[in-house]
């Protein structure tokens, strides 16, 4: 009997499995990479994958934030075309192991999607098994903003507002932790390199100041990966819950009390997210910071330190 499978999942069951799920490869690069991750989608992926582009399935309302929450039309709308009902069991996965498809999870439960798992290990990992892979492309065309009320939904999207946050309710977190020392309010643990964290740095995007929010925590998104196998360092594993606890821990995080995440543009944050409910912290007490330090550092009355 197959067990029950949870939020991470192993190759070796999506491999068994990839009858009774829907599969996206959510791969994903910075600008400065030089790679894309649509054709390298084309040439090889996990047999019926589609490739979910967190460029195109956004709010597109909102240009100067790179891929904001979409909204819940738009998202019913673009899950039709991609053939997913509400009853399905979703598996995402991306080149990185355990990384932009953290985001695309994120967005699926913020959807009110629970039924959501990542394949650990993304897709080093399925090409170090030796499994099976298809090339070409049969992903929809992306759909256009002003299309989604064409015809009606069957995919129903139920947000759940509580699994993000925006601009104003992190300025009033900031105040709240500030009157009190850091004694009330939301714990923030920002998932961006130390360096930019810091100021030290400078950030991806030119013209944004690097630093952070006042009370802020840093715990980079890519301490809560390792690779396991000497002989295949390219695959990144999510790590135990045991070490992902004492990791944050260490950085001064209280495992009980409420969490922001924030990074660049949403992205790590999400990686923050999943490996803290990976670790058995409560989904009740996490919130992705949606535009995330973007935003944050656009708006000019925004409180910046630097270390």
């Amino acid at each position: 009997m197959t067990s029950k499978p949870g939020i991470l999942v192993s190759a070796p069951w999506v491999h068994d499995n990839l009858s009774k799920v829907k599969v996206f490869d959510c791969s994903w690069y910075l600008p400065f990479m030089g790679r894309n991750s649509k054709e390298e989608f084309i040439n090889a992926h996990v047999p019926g994958a589609r490739f979910f582009d967190i460029d195109e399935i956004k709010d597109q309302t909102k240009g100067d934030l790179p891929h904001m929450l979409p909204q819940r039309e738009f998202f019913g709308a673009t899950m039709d075309r991609f053939g997913i009902n509400n009853n399905d069991h979703v598996v995402v996965y991306d080149s990185a192991g355990v990384g932009p498809a953290c985001r695309v999870f994120w967005t699926f439960q913020a959807m009110g999607h629970s039924n959501v798992s990542v394949l650990n290990g993304g897709f080093p990992e399925w090409a170090v098994c030796k499994y099976k892979t298809e090339a070409g492309d049969s992903t929809p065309p992306a759909l256009k903003p002003d299309n989604t009320a064409s015809k009606k939904a069957q995919y129903t999207a139920h947000p759940i507002d509580r699994l993000v946050c925006d601009y104003t309710q992190v300025v009033g977190n900031i105040e709240k932790l500030k009157a009190s020392g850091g004694a009330e309010g939301l714990q923030i643990v920002d998932a961006r390199p130390r360096g930019r964290f810091t100021g030290k740095e400078p950030e991806f995007r030119s013209g944004l100041s690097s630093g952070h929010m006042p009370y802020a925590i840093s715990v980079p998104s890519t301490e809560v990966t390792e690779s396991p196998d000497p002989k295949n360092p390219q695959v990144q594993m999510l790590k135990s819950p045991e070490k992902i606890r004492k990791l944050f821990s260490d950085a001064g995080v209280d495992l009980h009390h409420p969490i922001i995440t924030t990074c660049g543009s949403g992205v790590t944050a999400s990686v923050l997210y999943f490996a803290l409910l990976h670790a058995g912290v409560s989904q009740c007490n996490l919130v992705v910071y949606d535009g995330s330090w973007t935003e944050y550092a656009l708006n000019p009355h925004s409180e910046i330190v630097k270390d």
